[in-house]
């Protein structure tokens, strides 16, 4: 088969992994929520998905490390820095929100990420922000005000405190993003990620042991087996199928497929949590992805 029959099904594939990808990071919130349901709190719950997810991640900074120099004393600094805001923090917030807010405004706030990217970029390194970016910023946000102006009024300052946790993971996640280019140049990103993320691992397992009893890891069975299939198909698993998909059809592409994971998740919130679909969120789920469109468009 020639180069040029293989390209479309290169893309083609590339389009599916970062579909799936998106899908399986979205049901993330899904299984969280669905554990609250047995009377687990957020410092158990990550402890229980980073401890499955750990060999997965030593095993794949072992497989990127090999052949490659030693990292340094300023790299180490670096992934115990990233690996702390990137994962650690923010994984921890992100469940903590969980708790107080549905999964579709939680998948909705997190979609932000890109614009509190720019953000950052504008504060610390004084990058321009174009018309059509701001234009899709406020879109955005405009969708997510409109959601949670109607989670607030059923949940009451329950849904404050839940959205403010989650606005502070998706910040401290655009920490990570906005601080990695140059640790990603030097050891690749496969190796960051994997040397980031036993980084966090260590640190919600750590976070367990001093502020629980060892009691507290006695949890029921629904509980371990929700965490394991967290930490493999809604953690380990995207990170590699978007990493592949990245190198098919690049990143611009990818993260335009990623739309997909607010859409999956409110999907999956009404048919598995019993989520209400209502107008607000259907509309307030448009205008955030409509606004995420125009912004991508105007980079």
């Amino acid at each position: 088969m020639s180069k040029g029959q293989d390209a479309p099904q290169n893309i083609a594939f590339g389009l599916l992994l970062a579909t799936l990808g998106a899908i399986a990071f979205s049901g993330k919130a899904i299984i969280v929520k669905l554990a609250y349901r047995y009377g687990v709190d957020a410092v158990t719950l990550i402890m229980y998905r980073m401890l499955f997810a750990l060999p997965i991640f030593a095993l794949m900074a072992w497989w990127a490390s090999r052949g490659k120099p030693p990292l340094t004393r300023r790299d180490w600094w670096g992934v115990l820095g990233l690996g702390f805001s990137g994962y650690y923090l923010a994984s921890y917030l992100d469940f903590a929100g969980l708790a107080y807010i549905s999964a579709s405004l939680e998948r909705l706030i997190l979609y932000l990420n890109p614009t509190l990217v720019l953000i950052l970029g504008r504060l610390l390194y004084q990058r321009h922000i174009t018309r059509f970016q701001a234009l899709g910023m406020g879109i955005s946000y405009l969708g997510v005000l409109l959601v949670f102006g109607h989670e607030i009024g059923l949940e009451g300052r329950n849904a404050a405190l839940g959205a403010a946790l989650v606005f502070g993971s998706a910040i401290s996640y655009a920490v990570y993003l906005s601080f990695s280019g140059e640790l990603v140049k030097r050891l690749g990103s496969l190796r960051l990620v994997g040397l980031a993320t036993l980084v966090a691992c260590v640190l919600c397992i750590a976070q367990f042991v001093l502020l629980r009893p060892m009691s507290a890891a006695l949890v029921a069975p629904e509980v371990i087996w929700l965490s394991v299939l967290n930490a493999t198909l809604c953690t380990a698993a995207p990170v590699l199928m978007v990493m592949m998909a990245i190198e098919r059809i690049g990143a611009s592409l990818a993260a335009q497929t990623g739309m997909v994971g607010p859409m999956s998740t409110i999907a999956m919130g009404a048919l598995l949590l019993g989520e209400p679909f209502t107008g607000w969120v259907a509309a307030g789920t448009l205008l955030v992805i409509a606004g995420i469109f125009v912004f991508m468009r105007g980079r």
